[in-house]
């Protein structure tokens, strides 16, 4: 397995994708008064991880979101449409070190709240007749 570690304290520019890509997805941050703070993920799916969560956000105006309904409401998402097995976390403080697959992971902030969506990879455990 190809898996990657990220600290979220360490930024590292992603090299693979084009200007065009930096700057369609820089302003769709700025739109969304996000700030995207490190990233392993094609750009369709950041601005995917970054409208969905502006959407949730602006769904409670005046109230303060809930972490957990917002982390399973990304987690749900991002499995239905790009396979099992993302992971969220979402608060006003938290340390990090996780492992990752390649092209799947994302850290960035919304408001107060900073959100890390990653993928890790599922294998399918297969019990041998020895083992029954």
């Amino acid at each position: 397995m190809d898996a990657r570690n990220h600290d979220t304290k360490h930024d590292l520019p992603d090299m693979t994708r084009r200007p065009s890509q930096e700057v369609r997805l820089a302003a769709a941050a700025i739109s969304f008064d996000l700030r995207l703070r490190s990233s392993d993920m094609p750009t369709h799916m950041q601005e995917h991880a970054l409208r969905s969560a502006r959407s949730f956000v602006d769904s409670s105006p005046g109230r303060r979101p809930n972490n957990t309904l917002l982390a399973r409401s990304l987690k749900k998402e991002f499995d239905s449409l790009y396979g099992p097995a993302w992971h969220c976390v979402v608060g006003t403080s938290f340390g990090s070190f996780i492992t990752h697959s390649p092209g799947g992971f994302v850290y960035f902030s919304a408001d107060s709240l900073s959100v890390l969506l990653f993928k890790t990879e599922v294998r399918l455990v297969i019990e041998s007749e020895s083992q029954k």
